[in-house]
Formats: structure tokens, sequence, C-alpha cells
């Protein structure tokens, strides 16, 4: 199946489904809606002359990777679309060079997924219950995850459409997550960062990356699309900690705008679900080879040899 077959056919499945109401947006379906807005601001220069292959193979935090192309922070409704679906999108994704990230809830076989070998990223909420923020950081660790991290954005919970999904958060404040810092041996990433502020306050916490992010327009309706604050994000960022970014990411042209504006990564969410019920294992690793030839035949044809080269000059915004 191509990345347009896979779409048609994993967002069919999925709507059908009890769980479909997870495709859809906080209250108005704002966030959603201008996602695609705001990507399609941005053309491409082209640079053909003595144009040459690109390589999509890079090194982020530690971590080799054939391609920047990754899985944002998931777990719903992965175990619900196929059976043993978190091991066929860790070894799918393990098959393409990319990395996965699960979210809340952790899986229950989380050392299981790390034992696969596939870089594996976990992330926890602001439980009101703060002990439990650090005893699932404690868990991330005991089970080998290559990074660990907090969603700072869902400190008031989630909602889609009028219906409340998460309730049982509470704001983290600067001196919390210093602490978390402490806690956390390894990698650790901050989550849901839409601001230079909080982008400031990340770093002075000791995050070695954050994730710019509008959270799958599951949090706060009317957030803008992270292009639109990355510039605010990338002057105290860069030099400080890595950036990573998500939200509506489709095709091979999204995720080079994506790094032109100063992500090292760049998420999928909404399309690891489509690729996996579509088509189980062979889904997502199709999903990312797709997906990452799109990106590198793109590369060749704007002048980067490589994710690091990716600069704003390859873009014209309207």
């Amino acid at each position: 199946m191509n990345l347009s077959e896979l779409y048609e056919k994993g967002e069919r499945v999925i709507s059908e489904q009890s769980y479909g109401l997870l495709l859809e947006g906080v209250e108005t379906g704002f966030v959603l809606a201008n996602n695609r807005r705001v990507m399609e601001r941005y053309t491409f220069r082209q640079s053909v002359i003595d144009a040459s292959e690109a390589t999509t193979k890079c090194q982020v935090l530690g971590v080799e990777l054939g391609t920047p192309v990754i899985m944002s922070a998931l777990t719903m409704p992965i175990p619900a679309i196929a059976e043993n679906g978190l091991m066929k999108v860790a070894l799918g994704l393990k098959e393409t060079g990319s990395l996965m990230w699960t979210g809340t809830p952790v899986p229950g076989n989380l050392k299981e997924i790390a034992a696969t070998g596939v870089p594996l990223a976990s992330t926890v909420k602001p439980f009101k219950d703060r002990k439990k923020i650090f005893e699932e950081l404690e868990r991330f660790q005991d089970a080998g995850v290559t990074w660990a991290g907090v969603e700072i954005d869902v400190g008031y919970g989630t909602k889609i459409k009028d219906r409340p999904i998460v309730s049982d958060c509470a704001p983290l404040s600067l001196a919390e997550l210093k602490e978390i810092r402490k806690a956390v041996s390894g990698t650790l990433i901050f989550k849901g960062v839409l601001s230079g502020i909080d982008a400031s306050k990340s770093i002075e916490a000791g995050a070695d990356a954050i994730v710019a992010s509008n959270h799958g327009a599951h949090t706060l309706d009317y957030l803008p699309h992270p292009f639109q604050v990355m510039e605010e994000i990338m002057e105290v960022a860069r030099g400080n900690t890595v950036v990573i970014v998500d939200g509506g990411f489709r095709r091979g042209s999204d995720v080079i705008k994506g790094l032109a504006l100063g992500a090292s990564l760049v998420g999928l969410g909404r399309p690891v679900l489509y690729a996996l019920a579509a088509d189980g294992q062979n889904g997502i690793q199709s999903l990312i080879t797709e997906i990452t030839a799109e990106l590198s035949r793109i590369m060749a044809l704007v002048g980067a040899k490589d994710p690091a080269s990716v600069n704003q000059d390859i873009l014209i915004r309207d």
C-alpha cells in the first residue's frame, strides 16, 4: 500500500470503532484545521543544478537513526487497534531506523518493547499525585528506555470535542521540573512547549530536549501550530537544547519544513495509528519508508545533503 492508501484505509477502519473519537480535536476543532493551513503557507526554493542524492541518517541525543521521522507519544488506542499492537509498532519502527514513543497509560510491557532494540522514548503526564510521576519515571529507567519525559502541557487535562478525557493532572512548577531532572539520570525531555517562555524555563530546568507540540489538538482550543511559534522557541533553544516537533505532519514535504524551521526530529501521531490499522507491522514500515523516501527526494531537489543541512533558506513563506 502506498501512503495515500494507508491513510485512507486506516482512517476508515479507526473511524468505525468507538475509539475513533480520538481522531477528533478539542471543542471547535480549530487546531486540526489550522495545522494544515499553517503548513501550506510554506513552499520550496528549488535548487536542482548539481543536485546530488541526500541521506536521511542523523544522530540526535546520542541515538543513531536512519530517518528524522519518528513516532509521537502515543499509547491509546494502539492495543485496541491490533493484537500485540505496541510490539508491532516497535518492530516496524526498528526495521526502518526510526524511534518509538509511548505515552500514558504507560504500557505494561515496556521492558519487552525496549528489549526489541528500537530506540524508545516514554513520557508521563503531570499527575496530581506527584508520587506517581516519580514512580513512572523510575519505571522508565528500569525498563531501559532511551529517553524519559514529562508532558508539561496537560496540567488541566485533555478534551476531545466537549468530552474531558484526562482530568487527574495539575500544572508543574519550575521547581518541580528541576526535581524531576534530578530523578532522571539519562536523557530528559519536556513535551508540549509552545512559547519562548516555556522553552526558556525548560532549559533552566535542565531539559535535554523539548517537543514543540499542540498535543494532537486535545488540550487547548485555538492553540497555534508549532510553526507559528518556532522562531521564538528557537531563539532560546538553539545551542541550548534539542527541539523536536509534531502536529499534523503527514508527508515528507511536511517533515522537511519542520527541519528547516529548526527541529531535529519530526513526530507522527495519527499516521502511526492509520498505518497500524491498515496493515499492522507492515503498515508501520511502509509509513516510515514512504515518508522518508519523500523527504530524501525533496532534500536533493532543494540542495540539502542531510537533515542537519536543511535550513530556512529552502522555504518561501506566503
